[in-house]
């Protein structure tokens, strides 16, 4: 499997390329950057990027998933719950995506948004246990994705609260690869350390450890932070229902 990760400061916010060098497959990962760095990297490495995935609607910045799959001739997917008017492959909960060698699990983890999912990721060439867990502003190192961007504080804690119960049962050893770090307005204490494991994150993420709904839903509610500059305008655009730039 061939892996690279892109740390972008301005928005603050992570992507990822992936995929099967020997297949000469690959999908990015919510791209933030203009696609030539997508499209050059995947020719450097000898891939071709057949699928774009986006996490969620993204409200901190403006996606570039649908320009980029656009550019590579590459399937767009998002999750089936996504309320978009962009054309996009919807994927629901358990289904797979083909990479060679590398398949991409979708898990369905609503709570920072409705129609977030997570990515659990399995190198056939290695095992045949999934590796890397894909997180987007669902789990983030340090904790979790705020909750009221689409729709109440309260409705998406609760959401949350459940999405997080199937994380927790997932592998310790699995390597988590976040959707953003420090500095992003999607949480309060995240680390400036891009990635973690699904363990370390259990004994010592505050939010992640919390096995009560109601003392989850009191702890994500409190001490919210401003939302993202734009956050409603940043959906719309992603969505399709307002122009970049409107």
């Amino acid at each position: 499997m061939i892996l690279r990760q892109y740390l972008h400061s301005n928005p603050v916010g992570i992507s990822y390329l992936l995929g099967c060098g020997g297949k000469a497959t690959s999908v990015v990962i919510d791209p933030v950057a203009e696609p030539s760095l997508y499209l050059q990297a995947a020719e450097a490495t000898g891939m071709k990027i057949n699928y774009v995935i986006d996490t969620h609607v993204h409200a901190d910045h403006v996606s570039t998933g649908r320009a980029l799959a656009d550019a590579a001739g590459a399937v767009y997917v998002l999750s089936a719950n996504a309320d978009i008017v962009v054309p996009f492959k919807r994927v629901k909960d358990g289904d797979e995506i083909q990479l060679g060698n590398v398949v991409l699990k979708v898990l369905d983890t609503p709570g920072h948004t409705p129609e977030h999912i997570c990515l659990l990721v399995t190198d056939r060439t290695r095992a045949d246990e999934p590796w890397l867990l894909v997180t987007g502003h669902t789990l983030m190192i340090g904790d979790l994705g705020r909750t009221e961007l689409a729709v109440s504080a309260v409705q998406g804690a609760k959401d949350l609260f459940r999405s997080v119960q199937r994380l927790r049962a997932l592998p310790d050893y699995l390597e988590i690869l976040p959707g953003a770090y420090a500095g992003s307005a999607c949480g309060r204490s995240l680390s400036a350390n891009p990635t973690s494991t699904l363990g370390f994150e259990k004994r010592y993420n505050r939010a992640f450890r919390i096995e009560s709904e109601e003392e989850f839903v009191r702890f994500m509610l409190d001490d919210v932070p401003p939302p993202p500059p734009e956050a409603a305008r940043i959906r719309a655009v992603n969505s399709g229902r307002r122009a970049l730039g409107a």
